[in-house]
């Protein structure tokens, strides 16, 4: 379990030299939006918007995910980014 706060995550990831892939970056966006946001209650976004699509996907993928782990889930994998691409 990483030790650093959600903002100190997130300010980690800005160091990044090198781009992470799409996967990655979705993953980063949906445990951001479930640590402050909770469950994505939105309205799906339309069929032909498949940039917000994905986001939306992926912010539902932890539905029900507790804050708490959601913020921790996010500083371990920018954690783990940081290896890579800094």
């Amino acid at each position: 379990m990483s030790t650093q706060t959600l903002e100190e995550a997130v300010a980690l990831t800005k160091k990044f030299t090198e781009k992470p892939s799409n996967e990655e970056l979705l993953k980063l966006y949906g445990l951001y939006k479930q640590a402050t946001e909770g469950d994505n209650l939105t309205e799906r976004p339309g069929g032909f918007d498949f940039k917000a699509a994905a986001k939306y996907n992926a912010w539902l993928n932890f539905k029900g995910l507790s804050k708490v782990e959601s913020e921790n889930q996010y500083c371990q994998l920018a954690d783990e980014l940081a290896s890579k691409y800094i």
